[in-house]
């Protein structure tokens, strides 16, 4: 979470906004209002288009600053700005057909043109924008495999009933190394790598059917006016031959290495395309990022933080100041571990989310506690059983107890404020143990369910080791 929090609280300062005045633009109540701007839960990707619309309604240029930082986590380490266009908003060109760029995602119903596209501009990029030589489909395909590995195998997202690429995935045996699972292999290149070890053969020839020789149909549509679309691959079959006779002329994005689609291995971008995207690559990819959110959302709709689990996240946040806090507590009072009833040391904890990281997708302090680093270790991405929820509801209540006797008011005010969003609940009622468990119950449970329902690993138990 925090996101949409940081644009907001940017943008509203910025060009003097006030929350009240976006809360009525909007149309919602100030304190769900209050929760979006201080990051306690993230809108929907349907509320933030709302929520720039409302804003371009007040002031243009703050909705495009808004959408900017947005979505500006979305790029590589240079960490240049996105926008989000609507259609008639991606830079026009006077020697190309931006309104069929436009239309790339329409009537999709798969994942396969969003992560194809995307993985497109990722080599393209990756190339520096040289399309001299083809782009093979199996360079592509282990893209594609790549993009989807962190939104499906990290935090298992759906990608739709009728989408296979999930189980093309499942089907690879990848050795996972820990660079991959700390963010740190930053350009995808080991993920690459061992995705491209594996025998591709049956996963290239599924994909090769639904993508390459469709995308591009918004570039030719006149000249593919009588070929069915329908089942059967007759449009597949006539695309290489229409796309190479029309390739100087109507400059689809690309044509392929034959003109027979039983020879088709690769595809040729054509070149003022390329150079089009590496002008406008920061807009492009964004509108391509925004597309696939709104793709992904309505098929996860009861998922948090779905924003931050459709790209590999660039960084996990910081958690020092929550450190802080249980240091804070342990100096108080002597704490036991939940799962391994060992004593915690200051100088030797570590923090667990309780609920996984990889679900949650934040480190809000309310499923934060204190446990031994073994303990950490072995729990990773697992559900713990139900047996330690009471343990875990009175350590945070101890939590609580301590930092209101022993911090000032606003100090505790800004630890308690996720507490209050995200659970429900007054500051008085966090002090009562009986009210916080009722509201950990209904709360934790159901995530649990729907964590476990995704595929997370349920009724993890602490074993000591032999």
């Amino acid at each position: 979470m925090g996101k949409v929090s940081d644009a907001l609280k940017q943008v509203l300062g910025k060009y003097g906004i006030s929350q009240n005045q976006l809360a009525i633009a909007l149309g919602v109540d100030r304190p769900i209002f209050f929760r979006w701007f201080h990051g306690q839960v993230d809108p929907s990707a349907e509320t933030v288009a709302d929520i720039a619309k409302a804003i371009h309604n007040i002031d243009g240029e703050a909705s495009r600053e808004f959408a900017r930082l947005y979505l500006g986590y979305w790029t590589d380490s240079e960490q240049e700005g996105l926008i989000i266009p609507e259609v008639n908003q991606l830079p026009q060109s006077e020697a190309l057909d931006v309104a069929a760029l436009s239309r790339l995602f329409s009537d999709t119903t798969t994942s396969y043109k969003f992560l194809f596209f995307i993985s497109l501009l990722d080599i393209l990029k990756r190339r520096q924008f040289d399309v001299l030589s083809p782009i093979s489909f199996q360079e592509i395909i282990v893209e594609m495999l790549a993009n989807a590995w962190y939104p499906h195998t990290y935090f298992k997202l759906s990608f739709g009933s009728q989408d296979k690429i999930a189980q093309k995935l499942d089907s690879l045996v990848l050795d996972i190394s820990e660079p991959i699972l700390k963010f740190t292999d930053t350009d995808k290149k080991l993920l690459r790598k061992a995705i491209a070890s594996q025998n591709l053969k049956d996963v290239i020839s599924h994909l090769k059917k639904y993508v390459p020789f469709r995308l591009i149909i918004p570039f030719l549509e006149q000249e593919l006016e009588g070929v069915s679309r329908g089942k059967g691959n007759e449009l597949d079959v006539a695309m290489p031959a229409i796309a190479e006779k029309h390739f100087d002329l109507k400059k689809p994005l690309y044509r392929f290495d034959s003109s027979k689609y039983s020879g088709c291995q690769s595809i040729i971008v054509h070149p003022d395309w390329a150079a089009y995207i590496e002008k406008h690559y920061a807009i492009v990819r964004g509108w391509a990022s925004w597309e696939w959110l709104n793709y992904m959302q309505p098929r996860n709709s009861n998922v948090p933080g779905i924003v931050n689990k459709i790209f590999m996240p660039q960084q996990r946040g910081s958690l020092s100041n929550q450190t802080k806090y249980w240091r804070l507590v342990l100096q108080h009072q002597t704490v036991s571990c939940i799962y391994s009833g060992q004593p915690l040391s200051l100088d030797k904890i570590a923090l667990d989310h309780y609920l996984p990281w990889s679900f949650v997708a934040h480190d809000q302090i309310w499923n934060l506690i204190p446990v031994i680093p073994e303990v950490n270790s072995s729990k990773s991405n697992n559900l713990p059983a139900t047996q330690y929820l009471k343990a875990f509801v009175a350590i945070q209540h101890l939590g609580l107890t301590i930092s209101h006797n022993n911090l000032g008011e606003k100090a505790w005010g800004n630890y308690i404020e996720p507490f209050i969003g995200d659970l429900k609940m007054s500051p008085e009622d966090l002090l009562n143990l009986e009210r916080l468990e009722n509201a950990y119950a209904a709360t934790v449970t159901p995530l649990m369910i729907l964590a476990e329902k995704q595929g997370f690993s349920s009724n993890w138990i602490y074993r000591l080791a032999q």
